[in-house]
């Protein structure tokens, strides 16, 4: 369908001590050992316990996959290195976390004096990924066709089940609490570029962001790159997962982009249904049943997934659709990452033993190689 386009991701690792099972705030020395493999691909975060790894621009699932299974690789040797750990989640499962240790710097200064007791519970990490586009008019009109599908892809990546060393009872913690903050959740329907810097520009005035980064939409422009970038999902167990977010955020762009030239403006989905579908995915997350956005039906969250994917096909060239079809496949008979966790809660060794698992998943060691 057209031209290639490119995409890339960005994905938040939690650090832990390997005995405690407990996050720990060393992610400084974790960025500074991975930068010797890594370089600017790895960075730290808004907490001391958190670190980020991102792809390049790819114009290829291949390519993309490849770079997640390599940052992923080298972020958990630069962490074992320090004998530490870093996981794949979209909370902290052990652990002091609230308030979190928060990175110095006078932006995070003026943010704690912004957000107040908002800033307590900012230990919650997401997998982000970045589509071009040729401008920022086509992304927020595009963002306008996506609105719909952001309670599946909450569904598909639902792995944030505990908090405060507890179970809450949500597959997706991050993905409802995130909806505190004064500008997060859905975007609304816009009309333009200058329809968004606009409202943002009012927001700011009003008080309710920090700077245009504090614009926490689940989907947002960027404000100094061409490129959308789709933040609505819990960080995923493993780098298959994130892939598949991937592939099929690119794809319904790549098939939305002709309605939007067309002059399509997108759907105008109710933000009082969004909002059901959100909490309905955030609570039962791939397991459960999912509201349609359009029509506030219920119906399974994989009948959801399959049909998002039906809908993004034709943008997956080659061997891309039946790889894809392949990992939604795996990930609906498995159970999200939720599910897997409380499996591995029950298995034996509770909350010591979720924490054993997201270690071994987060950046597995290639057959005949020891774990590292």
């Amino acid at each position: 369908m057209g031209s290639v386009v490119r995409f890339g991701v960005e994905e938040e690792f939690l650090v832990v001590d390997p005995t405690s099972r407990g996050v720990v705030p060393e992610a400084a020395a974790v960025v500074d050992r991975a930068r010797e493999r890594l370089g600017e691909r790895v960075a730290g975060e808004i907490t001391k316990l958190q670190v980020e790894c991102r792809t390049d621009p790819c114009e290829s699932l291949d390519q993309l996959y490849a770079q997640l299974l390599e940052g992923r690789a080298e972020l958990a040797a630069a962490a074992a290195g320090q004998g530490l750990r870093v996981v794949a989640t979209g909370s902290p499962v052990l652990g002091r976390h609230i308030p979190p240790p928060i990175t110095e710097g006078p932006r995070q200064d003026k943010g704690n004096a912004t957000f107040r007791g908002l800033h307590d519970e900012v230990c919650v990490c997401a997998v982000h990924v970045h589509v071009e586009l040729p401008d920022r008019d086509r992304a927020v009109l595009v963002s306008n066709h996506l609105r719909p599908y952001l309670p599946v892809l909450i569904a598909l990546a639902a792995n944030s089940p505990y908090w405060g060393e507890r179970d809450t009872g949500y597959a997706s913690w991050r993905a409802l609490s995130w909806q505190r903050w004064p500008v997060a959740g859905p975007p609304p329907h816009l009309a333009s570029a200058a329809d968004y810097d606009r409202l943002v520009a009012t927001l700011l005035q009003a008080g309710a962001l920090v700077d245009t980064g504090t614009v926490f939409w689940d989907i947002r422009p960027s404000a100094h790159l061409p490129t959308l970038e789709v933040r609505v999902a819990d960080m995923p167990v493993t780098a298959e997962e994130s892939a598949l977010l991937a592939a099929l955020v690119r794809a319904l762009v790549t098939v939305i982009l002709p309605a939007v030239d067309a002059g399509d403006p997108g759907p105008v989905v109710p933000a009082e249904l969004l909002r059901v579908a959100y909490w309905r995915a955030a609570r039962d997350g791939l397991g459960g049943d999912a509201v349609e956005p359009d029509t506030g039906r219920l119906v399974p969250a994989a009948t959801l997934a399959r049909r998002l994917l039906d809908t993004a096909a034709p943008a997956l060239a080659g061997g891309d659709l039946a790889r894809v079809t392949g990992w939604l496949d795996r990930l609906v008979d498995g159970g999200d990452g939720a599910t897997r966790q409380r499996r591995a809660a029950a298995a034996g060794d509770g909350l010591r033993g979720v924490v054993d698992h997201l270690i071994a998943q987060t950046a597995p060691a290639p057959a005949g190689e020891p774990e590292r």
